[in-house]
């Protein structure tokens, strides 16, 4: 009895540590991280490096020089040599850990094992980065950052350049307007496409740029953000009168950039290979980004009359695809499905766009539209995305690169205060002055009436 009773005494605490453990790894998973998986990771990391690299192949025969050392001083066996181990950096997610490669490896052979690096340690996931030649970083991610998502506290944000989503590896994904001018960001309802949009907008709201809006969903997307946008058209009619005046102002900034510049006035635009970055801050125009939300709506036609209309539209906007990045002018299209079937110019204005965002979708061909073209590898991936995880899209570029990414949770009313705040700081560009959008006066909220206090009865 005595042998029994202090069996429960010891394993009472002992089951409540392990289920507050199993609670913490499915509900807290970065608590559990710092807690139990960072020491337990550590431990099998330096304890089983030098085997592990042998099993994965990631060693190489010592030098001659090596092995003369090794008889003279010792009588230990002559192994193999692994890569050798950097200071092993722990972070919030995970681990960092600098590897300088042997003579005849690459990083790619490091690549090339990361799945069995994952499970040697146990964590959740290896990613290998070159840092210089003949050194990559690993970093280790010990549990499913995407599964609710925390951006990191330090990102190296900017002018134009907006963090927007968290990556697989927990670093943040930012959207960089001067490295990637145009993008094309596609998703079905409710798969989180809006809310990467408000992520954008609410981003680029505290900056001095010109925010214009086409969204021919009668405004329901973006006119929540009218007070910091300079123009938004919420009808093909609306968007076929604003396009032009796009077009005439990037025109207008190049033939600022000529004047400034001493460039014949006679050279064709497309021939300019400075841009407005180069005049002076003083002379320089403000950045436009032009947001596009569901464009299928513009390629949509009923008459010829709408035809007619269509095709000038798409010119419009591959020539601001083409020649706006140089003039300041940027792209961010949206929709649920953007290929050929859409119509004369589709395909050349999605060739013009570098950058790719694809969410959910409904069907593999909507995936091949977005990625097969610059990384078909990422085609099944976004295939893959299961509806309970809204925000979840792979992001990739014309660089074959691409990763998963999640927008975390931004509601619909703190992104239109945040531009409420910022309205302030809509530029003044008089070409935009007629398709600014109304912004309706914010009703006073009455004070509450104050109780008055009543007398005590004797």
């Amino acid at each position: 009895m005595t042998d029994i009773a202090t069996l429960l005494e010891v394993g009472g605490p002992v089951a409540a540590l392990g289920g507050g453990a199993a609670y913490a790894r499915a509900k807290h998973p970065a608590v559990y991280w710092s807690a139990v998986g960072l020491p337990v990771s550590t431990a099998r990391l330096i304890g089983s490096y030098a085997s592990v690299m042998e099993a994965c192949g990631l060693t190489v025969t010592p030098s001659r020089l090596r092995v003369l050392a090794v008889k003279a001083t010792t009588n230990r066996e002559i192994r193999p040599v692994p890569p050798r181990r950097g200071i092993i950096r722990p972070t919030t997610t995970g681990l960092r850990i600098r590897l300088r490669l042997a003579p005849g490896q690459a990083p790619a052979d490091v690549a090339a094992s990361a799945e069995r690096l994952r499970h040697a340690w146990g964590v959740h996931a290896v990613y290998v980065t070159t840092v210089k030649p003949g050194v990559v970083e690993l970093r280790l991610v010990g549990f499913d950052v995407l599964r609710q998502v925390r951006m990191p506290r330090k990102v190296d944000s900017g002018y134009l350049r907006i963090p927007v989503a968290l990556r697989e590896d927990a670093t943040a994904f930012v959207r960089d307007y001067r490295t990637m001018p145009h993008q094309l960001t596609l998703g079905a309802t409710l798969s989180g496409k809006s809310m990467y949009l408000r992520h954008l907008i609410t981003g680029l709201a505290p900056q001095p740029v010109a925010l214009v809006g086409i969204d021919c969903k009668r405004g329901v997307e973006l006119a929540p953000f009218a007070a910091r946008l300079s123009a938004l058209a919420t009808d093909p009619e609306q968007a076929a009168e604003l396009l032009p005046v796009l077009v005439k102002e990037m025109e207008d900034r190049y033939d600022l950039i000529k004047a400034r510049q001493g460039i014949a006035p006679d050279i064709p635009d497309e021939e300019i290979t400075s841009d407005i970055w180069g005049l002076p801050e003083h002379e320089r125009p403000t950045p436009i980004v032009l947001f596009v939300d569901e464009v299928a709506e513009l390629f949509l036609i009923a008459t010829r009359k709408d035809e007619e209309r269509r095709d000038e539209m798409v010119t419009q906007l591959i020539r601001l695809a083409q020649l706006g990045r140089a003039a300041g002018i940027y792209l961010e299209v949206c929709g649920q499905r953007f290929g050929a079937e859409l119509g004369k110019g589709a395909t050349m204005l999605r060739a013009q766009l570098t950058g790719r965002v694809c969410h959910r979708v409904n069907d593999e061909a909507s995936a091949k539209m977005a990625l097969g073209d610059i990384a078909p590898e990422a085609v099944m991936a976004a295939c893959a995305i299961a509806p309970e995880r809204p925000g979840l899209a792979v992001a990739g570029d014309t660089s074959g690169g691409w990763s998963r990414i999640r927008t975390p949770y931004l509601s619909l009313a703190d992104a239109a205060e945040t531009c409420r705040d910022s309205a302030h700081l809509v530029p003044d560009l008089p070409a935009l002055k007629p398709f600014r959008p109304h912004v309706p006066v914010r009703p006073v909220k009455s004070p509450a009436p104050q109780v008055q206090p009543r007398p005590i009865a004797d």
